[in-house]
Order: structure tokens, then C-alpha cells, then sequence
């Protein structure tokens, strides 16, 4: 089993290699052809103004809402106004996303943007309006139930993340290798319905065999002749 495993690398190793090699650097050179774009993620805090247990799986709860009501168009459109950015709200809402962490009592805003200046303004604009909307809201509140919400960082820096072209090469080289495996165990597969030796006979028919015909030079090329269309020669039996 190991030799034939061996003898297949041997015969069609160099399929894997060109696929490997071939969408490794088709990988990298699509990856010039992608425009840049950065990303800046800001972090708030949204803690209960006291250890409660009851007001801690409340604001837990409250997080949800608090990204249900950041995504929608008319907050991407104030947000919008106050950095004064030229685009739609629905783009706007196209570039940013807004998750939470109930574990840590952090709401998490990432805007993107092919300039750098733009997304770290996008992120902190909003994370500004989501500060001061809610610092309204609970200053009618009683201080006992309020839910004290800041922005954790303001220094945040914009990282390029588009293009990666030594991660895309990496990327399609995994692809390219699946590929050419696929390819080799096709090739397998197809020529194993041939009966080219002995054991496949045996493993195919399920009968012994006794013998084995040799090919003689003169056999050998009458049956290429044939195979194109030519009559055979006769062969001498002396």
C-alpha cells in the first residue's frame, strides 16, 4: 500500500506542486488589485452604577437594544451630520458594525474606510452620539438605576487590514494544494477502472492469475498501429 501511495506522489507529485505554486501567486497578485481600507474599532463601557445582581442581567439584557437601536438610519444619519461625512446612511451602516460583550459590559463599534482619518471619525462619532444619548437618558433616572456608559479609549489608530497580499498568497496556496489533491485522486480513480497489472486483475475479477502474456517490440508496435487506424503486420512465426 505504502509503494503505491509512493509510486502515485512520484507520478503526479508535480500536479500539487504547479497547482500550489500557480494559485499562491494568482493569490497575491489579485490581492494589488484590491483597494485599501482600514479599520477602527472603539470600545464602551455600559457597567451598572451598582453591583445589583437583578440590574447586572439588565443591562446585559439592555445591550442588545442598545446595538438594535445604533444600527438603524436615523442614527447613521445624525452620526453623519455631526462628523460631516459625504455618504448615505445606508452606506454608513455598510461600513460599521456593532456587537456586544455581555461578559465584559462593552459594546464594540468597528467603522471601515479607505482613508484612515475617516474611519477612526466614523467609530468615535458614533461611539460619541451613543454616549451622550444614553448620558441623557439616565440623568433622569434614579442614580441607583442608571447604567453608567463611557467610551474606554478615545486613542485608537485606524489599521489597514485590505490588502493582505503575503496572507492571500498563504490562502490560495491551502487551495491550490486541495486542489491538486483533488486532481491526482480523480486521475486514480479513473485509471483504476483500467486493468493494467496482475493485482488489479485479481482485485477486480476476484479470480487468481496463472499467467502473464509478455509484450513482445513486434506485438508491442502492431498494437499502436492499430490503435491508429493501420493494418497490422504479419509477424513471422520463422
Amino acid at each position: 500500500m505504502i509503494q503505491e501511495y509512493g509510486g502515485v506522489l512520484r507520478r503526479f507529485g508535480w500536479i500539487a506542486v504547479v497547482a500550489i505554486l500557480l494559485t499562491a501567486l494568482l493569490s497575491y497578485g489579485v490581492s494589488f488589485l484590491q483597494e485599501e481600507m482600514y479599520r477602527a474599532t472603539v470600545q464602551v463601557s455600559t457597567v451598572p452604577a451598582r453591583p445589583d445582581w437583578g440590574l447586572g442581567n439588565s443591562a446585559k439584557e439592555l445591550m442588545r437594544n442598545f446595538v438594535l437601536n445604533l444600527r438603524t438610519h436615523e442614527v447613521a444619519g445624525e452620526v453623519i451630520a455631526r462628523a460631516q461625512l459625504d455618504m448615505h446612511p445606508s452606506e454608513f451602516l455598510r461600513l460599521t458594525n456593532v456587537a456586544s460583550d455581555s461578559s465584559t459590559f462593552t459594546i464594540e463599534i468597528e467603522a471601515r474606510s479607505r482613508d484612515k482619518i475617516v474611519a477612526e471619525n466614523m467609530a468615535l462619532t458614533l461611539a460619541d452620539w451613543f454616549v451622550d444619548e444614553r448620558t441623557a437618558y439616565y440623568a433622569q433616572q434614579d442614580k441607583r438605576d442608571r447604567i453608567e456608559v463611557k467610551i474606554v479609549s478615545r486613542v485608537i489608530e485606524g489599521a489597514r487590514y485590505q490588502p493582505q497580499p503575503v496572507i492571500n498568497a498563504l490562502a490560495g496556496a491551502v487551495l491550490g494544494f486541495l486542489l491538486g489533491v483533488g486532481l491526482i485522486l480523480l486521475i486514480v480513480w479513473v485509471e483504476s477502472g483500467f486493468l493494467r497489472t496482475p493485482d488489479s486483475v485479481e482485485r477486480t475479477l476476484g479470480l487468481p492469475v496463472l499467467g502473464v502474456i509478455p509484450v513482445s517490440a513486434e506485438n508491442a508496435k502492431a498494437s499502436q498501429e492499430v490503435r491508429k487506424g493501420l493494418p497490422a503486420p504479419a509477424v513471422s512465426r520463422g
